[in-house]
Parts: C-alpha cells; structure tokens; sequence
C-alpha cells in the first residue's frame, strides 16, 4: 500500500489506501471501522468512486462527508478528477458546490 494519510477530528480518523489499480477511504473511530468508501484507478487522469458503506450507528454523522473530502484532497494534490458513480457520491457533488472542481466533464 503506497498512499497512507491520515485527517483527524475529534476521535475520527480518515485514511486512504490504495493497491494495484484500486483504493479505499476509510474512516475509523476510536481504531473501530466505521465506513468506508471505495473508488478504482482505470486511467491515469481520473478515479472512479464506485461505493459507500457508513456503520449504522454512524448515518448522519458525516462519515460519508469526510471520507469523500479526503478523496477530494488526493485527486487535487495528484490534478486527477473523479466520475461518482456511488449515489452518495453524485448526491454530495450535486449538493456541495466546493468540491466540483475535480468532476471528470
């Protein structure tokens, strides 16, 4: 795994990892997995986050937000642009004005 950062607010943590063509945000609270959102590398130029998956008890929270911001924050340090097939993805760009930037046209 060659991407390993880390954002922390409160007692949450996000990270990105990726391996062989595919990565993943993950978000973990007090070391306990609490959602994940996954995206796949098909071109050099973009990603493709296909997949979101919050813990329950953690709908309403964020959660979502903060992993898609730290997705966000890679694509624009790497000038990549992303497609969001996962509908919470296309919801968040569709709702959050500031982060439209790295749409792929």
């Amino acid at each position: 795994m060659n991407n390993r950062k880390l954002l922390k607010s409160e007692n949450m943590e996000v990270e990105l990892k990726e391996r062989e063509g595919k990565g993943f945000s993950i978000a973990k609270e007090n070391s306990k997995k609490v959602g994940v959102m996954t995206y796949s590398i098909p071109d050099s130029d973009f990603i493709i986050i296909d997949h979101t998956e919050v813990e329950p008890e953690f709908n309403g929270k964020g959660v979502g937000k903060k992993m898609l911001y730290k997705i966000v924050e890679m694509t624009r340090e790497k000038n990549l642009k992303i497609i969001p097939l996962c509908p919470f993805a296309n919801a968040m760009f569709k709702k959050l004005e500031d982060i439209r930037d790295v749409l792929k046209q």
